[in-house]
This record gives structure tokens, C-alpha cells and sequence, in this order.
């Protein structure tokens, strides 16, 4: 780990391959090697005892198909040959080490695996929160190639949308929630927001049981699949027939910036942020450049489909919005297990509270530690969803920890006060809970998600309103349901009367590819799948 590397959330110098820890385990990897490197003889060491660990720096880069040649920074592969069994210690030792939840996994024997996926999916906790859902719904791996394109460029295999499957059991519904372009750049021009799925490749998506087909169209694995798609665009009487092929896809992480005028000549502004990615920073800058110009009065924080990424991301955000009032204050202070209180055992930089980040990064292009603009707002209204996560959701728990007012307009987010470093081995990146963040009052305990005039009795309630996501109006429409809500609230101080219910979803956002961060992630695996009863 380079020397460089500051602090956990804004750990902005550390670099991907620093992530190696050593490592390499997991299903298999990014492709085999034609000439593996020399076999190490260790693997005597992984004679399972049940509660004794092994450093995983014993195990790691031993791959039963080590890569070869070296990563896309230049830096050879840390592979050597090895066994399942290795990689599987890797795991284990791995987990017992970092994992928040480390007491409540239990220990089986790792010979027992001959897949490490699925050896890595029983290395969790599988207890519930106060309201039934599973304690740790975080934990997924991704193809270290696909991670990496996703998270630092924005590449991803897909159409170029998002789909939002609002029921994944019959009667099955899902629609398109919004491109990833704002004009929609590649797509028949039917593709809109709201446009609903009827059928994918002759398989009626409501009520057909072949859900490998249903998937398989709706999330394609890989560049050139091409699927048949019967969808009923918006206001339509009759679907349309079209083809979709799966591409390279860039998404834009602030798709739309607006002002909208308001009552008594107020001036309300309005942001869409889809992505906590690296291409984020200098778009939200130029963002909030254009918003002061406008001299806002209110914001409008778009973050329905945000379901997180860098943490570093999410403090600049914060920072730009409050301005004045979170210098120098408390952005997110992380929580490690009890086996490291006091250093962060990935970086070895010490658990001190991490501040608000007023400067830029290294990763963004533009030149480091410039001051980052300041809108100074008192207040700022966020629409939220099923989908709001984690790095979003700390948007929200820092400003609230400062003092700032947020109202949240929406459905309760998705409940992720838990971050992680991706972790690669053998062309695996492995995702598991490893801290906690609180913000400047020590709270962090929203782990059944922010609500909208909520009444569980504790921080987790927030002013607002509970409102359906309108899928007959494009986003950014002052007369789209959450939007337009925003717009009465910030005009009357209350609800409006007449608002589509908020049922309850929790990550509608459906996709083959997260938003996940390989130096710092607060993100969710975005893998809702058509299911049968």
C-alpha cells in the first residue's frame, strides 16, 4: 500500500492494484494463463482447524488459474498457480480478518467448496433487522475487469438504460426507469422512461416461466447480444416491437442541471445524480458552478437511482451544498471491527473522523486540490427510493450531522450505513461489509433506510413526503410526481394532497453491473433478477 494513501473515506491517492492485498481468490477469474508462473508450495498450510486463522497473506495470489502478463496500469499480475483450496482459505482468513460481522460466520471447512463464489456467499452474517430484511444484502462479487470499467470510467455491457423492476414475481412489471444519456443516445426513440416490457425474446415477461430467457435479454453478459423486446412506450395502446444490442456503454453520472422558477420569484434548482463514479467529480462541479450562477434559492438533489460509489464523491457533494458550514466539520467517522479500533487495516492510516472534502481530487482530471465551489444552502430536498444507497444515503447523514436540514421527498432508501474496499484475487473482486459510518453527532444507525415523514421514533425519520415514482413524466419535469412534491413543499411547507402512494421497493434498479468503488465502496450490487414463486 503506497505511502501516500491518507484515510479511509478519502483515500483519494490509493491505487487499484494496491487493492491486491496480495490477493487474488475467487470463481475463476479474468482467464486463465498460458505460461502460470512458478507453483508456490505452501498449500500444506490449509489444513482447516475450526477457529484458527491463517494470515491471508499466507494464501493469497495462489490461483487455480493464475492470469498472466500484467494489469491495465502496467503492474504484473500477483498470481501463482495454486488450488481451489487456497483460494478458499483465502476467503476464509480474509473475512475472519475484516468482515464488521466477523462472530456471526460460520466457520466451515473450505475443502467442502469446490466453487469460491459460492464458499464466499456463506462467509456473511444471515441475521435480520427490526423489519425482517437481511442484515448484510451487500455482499456480491464482480469480474475485476467489468468492476474496474464500471467504476472508474463508467463503462458498462448494457443498452444504454436502466430498467426499474417494480415486480419481480408474477405479475412481473418493469419499465425503463431512464436512459443513460439524457437524450437517450443509441436507442429507438420508444425507449423513454416508463416504457414498459411486455416481452423479451417471445417470453412474456408478466406471467412466462422461462426467467434464464427474461434475464439473460434484459441484463446481456456480453458486447453484440442482440434481444427481441415488445415494449408499450409511454401513452401508447399497442407494444412495438424492437432490437436491442448490448454495447460499451458510458454513463453519465449528472445527466440534468435546471433552474425552475418559483412562487414569490423564488429560484429552485435542480440536480440529477445517478452515479457516485470517478467521471462524477468534474460534472458536479460544473454543476454547481451553473447553480450558483443561477443564485438558487432551494436545490432539488435527484438521487432516486443513486445507489452509491466513492465515498470521496459523496463528501465533495456534501461540502458543495452546505459550503461554509461543513468546513472543517465532521463528514463520516468509519468503524472498523473490534480487532481494529484504532487503524484502518487495508490502508494502515489511523481511524480519525474524516472532514468534509473542499478540494479536488487526483482521479478527476482536472488539477488537484483546487477549492471546490459552495452553493451555502440552509436546506436542500432529496428525492429518494428503494434504490438510494449507501454513498447517497451518506449525503444525507453527514448534512443531517451538521446541522443542515434535509427533507426527503420519495420512498424509504435502501439502508446502507456499510462500506468496503473491493478486494481482487484471481480476476475476482469481492465485495464484503467491513465498516461503519456515523456522521458528526455519531449517528449511523439507518440500517432499514431513511424515511419521508416517518415514525419509527428515531434519526432515521426525516421531514418530507412519501411519494410514488411517476413513471408517466421524464425526470426533471416539474410536473413528475416527486419533483413536482419537492416544488409544493418548498413553496407551501407541506405536502401536497393529491400524490401517487410510495409503495414499498427496495433497490428497483435492476443491472448486470454495480456501481461499486475499488478503493473505498459504499455501493450496492444492483442484481434484482425476474424470479418465479
Amino acid at each position: 500500500m503506497e505511502a501516500t494513501v491518507r484515510r479511509l473515506v478519502l483515500s483519494l491517492s490509493l491505487l487499484f492494484s494496491a487493492l491486491y492485498l496480495s490477493a487474488c481468490g475467487g470463481g475463476g477469474g479474468d482467464g486463465g494463463s498460458d505460461s502460470p508462473p512458478d507453483v508456490d508450495d505452501g498449500n500444506d498450510q490449509g489444513t482447516w482447524e475450526e477457529g484458527v486463522f491463517l494470515p491471508a497473506s499466507t494464501f493469497a495470489s495462489r490461483c487455480v488459474n493464475p492470469r498472466s502478463g500484467t494489469d491495465p496500469d502496467g503492474r504484473r499480475y500477483p498470481d501463482v498457480k495454486g488450488t481451489r483450496l487456497d483460494e478458499n482459505n483465502w476467503l476464509r482468513s480474509m473475512s475472519n480478518d475484516l468482515y464488521l460481522w466477523y462472530g456471526e460466520i460460520e466457520d466451515q471447512d473450505p475443502a467442502n467448496f469446490n466453487d469460491s463464489i459460492e464458499y464466499f456467499g456463506e462467509l456473511k452474517t444471515f441475521a435480520q433487522t427490526a423489519t425482517g430484511e437481511d442484515k448484510d444484502r451487500f455482499h456480491y462479487t464482480a469480474p475485476t475487469s467489468e468492476w474496474r470499467a464500471q467504476s472508474e470510467s463508467g463503462v458498462f455491457v448494457g443498452y444504454g438504460l436502466q430498467w426499474a423492476l417494480l415486480e419481480s414475481y408474477p405479475p412481473r412489471k418493469a419499465v425503463v426507469a431512464y436512459t443513460e444519456t439524457e437524450n437517450g443516445d443509441g436507442l429507438p426513440p420508444v425507449v423513454t422512461r416508463g416504457a414498459e416490457v411486455i416481452s423479451v425474446d417471445g417470453v412474456d415477461l408478466e406471467y412466462g416461466d422461462d426467467v434464464d430467457t427474461l434475464n439473460e435479454g434484459m441484463w446481456p453478459a456480453e458486447v453484440g447480444d442482440a434481444h427481441i423486446f415488445e415494449l408499450l412506450p409511454v401513452g401508447a395502446e399497442e407494444p412495438i416491437e424492437i432490437e436491442l444490442t448490448a454495447r460499451a456503454v458510458k454513463s453519465e453520472p449528472v445527466q440534468l442541471v435546471q433552474s425552475i422558477p418559483g412562487a414569490m420569484g423564488r429560484r429552485i434548482g435542480y440536480m440529477l445524480f445517478n452515479d457516485h463514479i470517478a467521471t462524477a467529480e468534474p460534472l458536479l462541479i460544473d454543476a454547481v458552478n451553473q447553480l450558483e450562477s443561477w443564485d438558487v434559492d432551494d436545490l432539488v438533489l435527484d438521487l432516486r437511482y443513486n445507489s452509491g460509489g466513492y465515498l470521496y464523491i459523496a463528501s465533495q457533494l456534501a461540502y458543495m451544498l452546505a459550503g461554509d458550514t461543513a468546513e472543517g466539520q465532521t463528514f463520516e467517522q468509519v468503524v472498523w471491527n473490534d480487532k481494529h479500533p484504532e487503524t484502518d487495516p487495508v490502508t494502515g492510516a489511523p481511524l480519525t473522523p474524516e472532514p468534509f472534502m473542499t478540494v479536488t481530487s487526483d482521479n478527476s482530471g482536472l488539477q488537484k486540490d483546487l477549492p471546490l465551489p459552495a452553493l451555502n444552502l440552509s436546506r436542500v430536498f432529496v428525492l429518494t427510493g428503494g434504490s438510494t444507497c449507501s454513498a447517497s444515503e451518506s449525503i444525507v447523514n453527514s448534512l443531517r450531522g451538521i446541522g443542515m436540514e434535509v427533507v426527503q421527498i420519495g420512498n424509504t432508501t435502501c439502508g446502507k450505513p456499510y462500506g468496503f474496499y473491493g478486494l481482487d484475487n484471481c480476476g475476482t473482486t469481492y465485495f464484503t461489509i467491513q465498516f461503519k459510518g456515523v456522521n458528526a453527532d455519531g449517528y449511523g444507525d439507518y440500517t432499514d433506510g431513511f424515511f419521508p415523514d416517518g415514525n419509527t421514533g428515531t434519526e432515521a425519520d426525516l421531514p418530507g413526503c412519501r411519494v410514488g415514482d411517476d413513471f408517466t413524466h421524464p425526470l426533471g419535469n416539474p410536473d413528475e410526481a416527486r419533483l413536482a412534491a419537492a416544488i409544493h413543499y418548498i413553496e407551501t411547507g407541506n405536502c401536497p394532497e393529491d400524490i401517487p402512494a410510495a409503495g414499498y421497493s427496495r433497490g428497483a434498479i435492476g443491472s448486470s453491473l454495480s456501481n461499486s468503488d475499488g478503493r473505498v465502496s459504499k455501493s450496492i450490487w444492483r442484481s434484482n433478477r425476474i424470479m418465479v414463486r
